[in-house]
């Protein structure tokens, strides 16, 4: 099976199991063996100084390969750094209680080819034999550690790993005037295998790459039997030693191989799913390294552009603030973003027409009606004039693409926003009765519930800009609004309305107190940002894993970690 096809078949099971069955969609791939029985006295001669040479070949590949693929970056690369994501060591270790599924997905997915090879033996001549059919079974990891080497690779040792190899063994004589025929019996092969994986991150094609060539096996058992040991001794004590050692090199080879490229089929899932995560139609961010992955005795980081790609908008980001200091390695996976981005994001969605809102009927009813009093019917009445929801429109939109940068408090965003309110009375033309241009600031913190991003407003200040009232200017002017909130994809729902008259009658300033307070800022989230498995959010002291909202102030916004 070619490479292609091979990566086809492991990511099809990837993109059927949910993040965290990850395991199983490892473990799920059928491996591949040749299923013939019984091996030609003349195959086995031709056969046996082909061990070696492929497994030669691949590695010098694997060399060419990356030195062909290494990146290049600029003169000073951290200038152009744009998010950055930092797993530390408690997270690698959490990760590490899953090695056992991807080494055993490498046993039972290696490909082994039939062992082929001849012994001279006194008085028989040259006995040719062939092992086929290898298959693994019984499969079990009793301990893995993973430490990480600063500067260097991430060590994974995985002890006592106890396998049963079954087969067919072919053999048969070649003296100097006859050749007898082929006798096949079953095999078992019991195991006893230590394995030591140096893992080096690269980046290869703009992106992490994983090279996991550094692989190590060490036998400690090894023990051959022969179809329940019913076979002479001489048989068993002719073919455990040879055998031994050539079914060890090629464990070694084939094993490494495959645990090689798993990790790179990995590696190339989680860029994939990350480029996903961050693309939304034609808006999307590049996550293009900006510089080598960096391995430290305390965590993983790795750095990336973040440029923003829509249409025709040019993105140009080299000023980058971040310092390593700005992360700790007090919890287990950060990301931090530049103010940059945020808006660079902003921009694209204003330019890409989001940042609008239209609402009627049931949904505008709901925001005038929240209680029946002779105030709330007052304020309706004015608005409206009569007309029914269903008949009216209010239109919200961003004039400017809003402004974004990061305090301490929160993200603080800040846009020019115009409401509108048309009424359609029918038989009569259409008028519009209500337009104001407002400048609106917002702080917002970020927080987690229910495998959902939410947004929640801490204050807002408002400043008129423009008002049109369809009115006379005698009764009515504006006093309050309701905006509704601005979050992944950065749209702003936003409403308030203001009355002039009602500036000195605090009942109805209460109506509209109650009525922002209702309405407020909700959580807003679209469903691409619903995450899988249990995840844990990072505020500024401590991680929690709860179901109830979770406020962060810090503009290192969250932390998730895949659980189980």
């Amino acid at each position: 099976m070619s490479f292609d096809n091979r990566r086809k078949q492991v990511m099809s099971c990837f993109e059927r199991a949910p993040l965290g069955g990850m395991k199983a969609a490892l473990a799920g791939r059928e491996s591949v063996t040749s299923q013939r029985a019984l091996l030609r006295l003349g195959m086995l001669w031709a056969g046996r100084m082909r061990l070696g040479s492929s497994g030669i070949f691949v590695g010098i590949l694997l060399v060419l390969v990356h030195t062909a693929a290494a990146c290049e970056f600029g003169p000073v690369p951290d200038r152009a750094t744009g998010i950055v994501c930092r797993m530390t060591k408690p997270a690698a270790l959490l990760l590490n209680q899953e090695t056992a599924q991807v080494i055993q997905a490498a046993f039972r997915n290696a490909n082994f080819p039939n062992i082929t090879g001849e012994r001279s033996v006194r008085l028989l001549g040259k006995v040719a034999y062939g092992l086929s059919n290898i298959q693994v079974n019984d499969l079990s990891i009793e301990q893995s550690e993973v430490e990480l080497k600063e500067n260097d690779a991430i060590d994974i040792a995985i002890k006592n790993v106890t396998a049963v190899f079954k087969g067919t063994l072919t053999y048969g004589y070649a003296g100097a005037w006859f050749l007898q025929l082929f006798h096949s019996v079953d095999f078992e092969i019991e195991s006893s295998i230590d394995l030591q994986i140096n893992i080096k991150l690269m980046c290869q094609e703009d992106q992490v790459a994983a090279d996991a060539s550094d692989c190590y096996l060490s036998f400690h058992k090894l023990t051959l039997h022969l179809q329940g040991d019913k076979e002479p001794g001489w048989l068993k004590q002719l073919f455990t030693d040879f055998i031994s050692f050539t079914l060890k090199f090629v464990l070694k080879r084939e094993v490494c191989n495959e645990i090689n490229y798993l990790a790179q089929v990995l590696a190339n899932y989680v860029h994939d799913l990350a480029a996903n995560f961050v693309r939304d139609e034609d808006i999307g961010l590049d996550i293009s390294l900006a510089s080598d992955p960096l391995i430290k005795a305390n965590y993983l980081e790795s750095h990336h552009k973040g440029l923003v790609m829509y249409k025709n908008y040019s993105d140009v980001f080299s000023d980058s603030v971040f310092s390593p200091s700005l992360l700790s390695e007090s919890r287990m996976l950060y990301f931090w973003l530049s103010e940059h981005i945020l808006n660079s994001l902003a921009s694209a969605a204003f330019l890409d027409e989001r940042l609008v809102m239209n609402i009627s009927g049931k949904k505008l009813q709901a925001l005038f009606e929240i209680e029946d009093t002779e105030v709330q019917q007052k304020a309706v009445q004015l608005i409206f004039q009569g007309t029914s929801y269903n008949d009216s429109v209010a239109k919200v939109w961003s004039l400017t693409h809003p402004e974004i940068s990061l305090q301490p408090e929160g993200t603080v965003v800040k846009s020019l926003v115009a409401v509108e309110i048309n009424i359609f009375p029918p038989g009569e033309e259409p008028l519009m009765v209500l337009y104001m241009e407002k400048e609106i600031t917002v702080t917002i913190q970020a927080a987690y519930a229910e495998k959902k991003l939410i947004l929640q407003p801490l204050d807002s200040r408002i400043e008129f800009k423009v008002f049109k009232w369809a009115a006379d200017p005698s009764e009515v002017s504006p006093k309050q609004v309701f905006f509704r909130a601005f979050v992944a994809k950065l749209q702003l729902d936003f409403f308030w309305y203001q009355f002039y008259d009602f500036q000195n009658d605090q009942s109805i300033r209460n109506f509209l107190q109650k009525m922002i307070s209702v309405v407020g800022i909700p959580e807003v989230i679209s469903s691409e940002f619903s995450l899988e498995g249990s995840a844990n959010i990072l505020c500024k002291a401590s991680i929690v894993r709860s179901s109830k909202p979770v406020y962060c102030k810090s503009p290192v916004i969250i932390l998730t970690a895949w659980g189980t």
